[in-house]
Formats: structure tokens, sequence, C-alpha cells
């Protein structure tokens, strides 16, 4: 079930969050949860221009079920870390250990006065979780329990993690944004090993995913946040790479990035559904800067000729970088072949043993497409072998 629906309705038929939060009697917090957790489904204005809006049959239909608002409430109550264990009937010591390990899954978190992360959990699912896992609560916690621990192993922010990054991709189908998505969970030198053109690594941290709804967290939270979203071993790392690689697939299939001059729409290939128009926060063409992660593009110097096997100037001396190529002149009857005109390409183009075709010139060989593994920077790239 989609929960967060992309239009342009009447602002009469909708609302905006905090007023639906309101009527439908819960906290600012508490809202973002049921919209997290697809209780509430909300409107998120075609182009990300505007806030999200609530619609009116919505708050109706959630005001309308029974136990209101009660029940809404009990879904998303969450409780720490103190209270969690009087809920489990545990000590608090024993609570923090099973969260640790993995067994108990952050719904959320917030900062304290120390700017330390407080974890928060829901309430309905320890009550879930006490009624599954009895043997977890009383007695002695088993042999994989105590050799986490016993390694350090914190899996809170992992565990909020997934659950996090589960829950944004489930929200929408658009490649590109779920490749966002994966991308915030690498750190700055992994993204651009795995994504190297800087075109596409800027359009992906330009549409990284904005929390739409709830109040408007703090710049000290939203650092948190983004440093709790990166994968921090390296297992998950791995996963997240090859997730990466999987969806930026599927966005290059369909469109792809945007490039300067295209005004930030996405440009169709040929029979490709054009999608959803994505634009500029900003409204007009980014400037490529080199301190934005774009490179600019350099005009073709003195030597740009030569790499497209354009030849050289009879008698001219190959630079620095290139190598000979013998050039096939065609037969001109009976009688000794001419001497074979020479045309410098670098050397480091060469990708094999072939020659040239016979009329042609030497041009360059593309570089052949790169394995899951060389992607992943698990695997070399495929050498090239010397003559």
């Amino acid at each position: 079930m989609t929960v967060i629906e992309t239009g342009c309705a009447k602002t009469a038929s909708t609302m905006a969050a905090g007023t639906a939060a309101q009527e439908l009697q819960l906290k600012r917090g508490e809202f973002a949860i049921a919209v997290h957790m697809g209780l509430v489904r909300v409107l998120v204005q075609q182009g990300g221009g505007g806030r999200a809006r609530v619609r009116r049959e919505e708050v109706d239909r959630l005001r309308a079920q029974a136990g209101f608002p009660e029940t809404l409430r009990g879904q998303v109550r969450t409780v720490g870390t103190a209270e969690g264990a009087r809920l489990l009937g545990i000590s608090p010591d024993r609570f923090t250990k099973l969260a640790r390990a993995g067994c108990l899954t952050p719904i959320t978190f917030y900062l304290n006065r120390y700017r330390a992360v407080v974890w928060l959990y829901l309430a309905e699912e320890l009550s879930g979780f006490a009624a599954r896992e009895p043997c977890l609560l009383v007695g002695r916690s088993p042999a994989w329990v105590r050799s986490r621990l016993e390694g350090g192993a914190d899996c809170r922010a992992r565990e909020w993690r997934s659950r996090r990054i589960e829950r944004l991709l489930s929200l929408t189908e658009e490649p590109w944004a779920r490749a966002a998505v994966l991308a915030d969970t690498l750190d700055p030198v992994q993204f651009a090993e795995v994504v190297e053109d800087p075109y596409e690594r800027a359009y992906l941290a330009r549409i990284r995913s904005e929390t739409v709804y709830g109040p408007t967290v703090s710049p000290a939270a939203r650092e948190t946040m983004a440093r709790l979203m990166q994968a921090d071993e390296p297992d998950e790392m791995l996963w997240r790479r090859v997730g990466l690689i999987l969806e930026l697939d599927n966005a290059r299939e369909a469109r792809q990035a945007p490039r300067p001059g295209d005004g930030w729409r996405p440009r169709p290939g040929p029979g490709r559904d054009p999608g959803p128009e994505v634009e500029n926060e900003r409204g007009r063409d980014p400037e490529p800067d080199p301190g934005n992660g774009i490179e600019p593009a350099s005009e073709p110097g003195p030597g740009a000729g030569l790499e497209r096997g354009g030849g050289t100037k009879p008698g001219a001396e190959p630079g620095p970088g290139l190598v000979s190529v013998p050039e096939p002149a065609p037969a001109s009857g009976p009688g000794p072949a001419p001497e074979p005109a020479l045309t410098f390409v670098r050397g480091s183009d060469r990708t094999g043993d072939q020659d040239p075709a016979p009329g042609h010139p030497p041009t360059t060989v593309p570089e052949p497409a790169r394995g899951l593994l060389a992607r992943l920077g698990l695997r070399r790239h495929p050498s090239r072998r010397p003559r």
C-alpha cells in the first residue's frame, strides 16, 4: 500500500500536517511515526515544491475508526529504556543488552541535553516481543547474545537504519530516488567509488530523501541522522554497495541523470517513457563548479584529434604516452606495397591486440563493462594487456 501519494490536489480538500496532527489528537512526533509506519497517508506536491499535506478524507477515515483516538495513539506510543524495561518486567541493564544484541529495534531517537542519542521503541512491539521470546527475559542469556555483547556489538543503529531504509524504499518506485536512499548509507569515499560519474553524484545528492512530514528537526539532529544512516560494518557496507549498484543500473536504463543545460529534467532515451519531471530546487540550471562535486567540461586540446584516431601530420613524432600503430594502405596495383603510414593513438586506449579494420584509421576502443566485483572495489579494473 502506497502511503505517500503524489499529485496536485486542491488546497481546500487538504490540510497541513500540523493541522492533521491536531485533528487526529497526535503530537508532532507521534504523527511522524504514524506516517512512517503507513498508518496515515500524506500527499506530496509534485516536484517537491511544498510541504506534505493530508487529505480531508484520510483524516475522516481515521477518526471514524473504532476506539479513536486511543487505538491510534496506542499504535504510535513510544517508550525509552526505563519504561520499556518496566513494560517487559526486566531490569534496564538487561533491556539495554537485548537492544544492543539486536533483539529490539528502535523506531526513532532524540538528542538529550548532552547531544547523546536516546533510542525510543514502540510499546506495541515490545509487548509482542515479550509474548514471542519469553526465554530471553528470564534466566541466563543465550550464548549468541553473550558472544555479541562480548565482541562489543551495538545493533541499535543498524536495526533502526535497516527499518528506515526499507520504509523509504517502499514509498517510491522512481529509480533515481531509490538509488538516492541507498546513497545515504555510504560515506563520501565509498559513494564516489560506486558512482564514478560526477554528474550522477551531484544529482543523487540533490534528490536525497528529506523529512517531508513531522516537525522541523534541529541542525544537530539532522547531522546525527545523516551519521546514523551510514553503514558502519564491513558486511553491511558491502550489502549497501551491491544494492546501490543494482538501483543505479535500473535508473540508467530508465533515463540518464541530468546534465548542465538539460534544465535538470530527465532526457528519455528513444522509445522510453520520460517519466515524472525532476526540476532544480532553485529553478535554474546548475553551474559546473569544482567545489560542488561537478567537474566542468574541458575544451579539446591540441591532441584531441589524436585520441579520436584522426591521425597526425606527416613526419610528426609521437608525443608522451603515444605509441605508433601501422595503418594499412589500400592496394594500388602490382608491385611492392608502399610503407604503411603511421597513426598515433594513446597507448592507454588499446584494450586488445586486434588490428584496425582495413581502410579505416584506428579509433579508441571502448573499455569493456566491468563486473560486479570490480564495481564493488573487490577486484581491480580489467588490466589492459601490453603489446
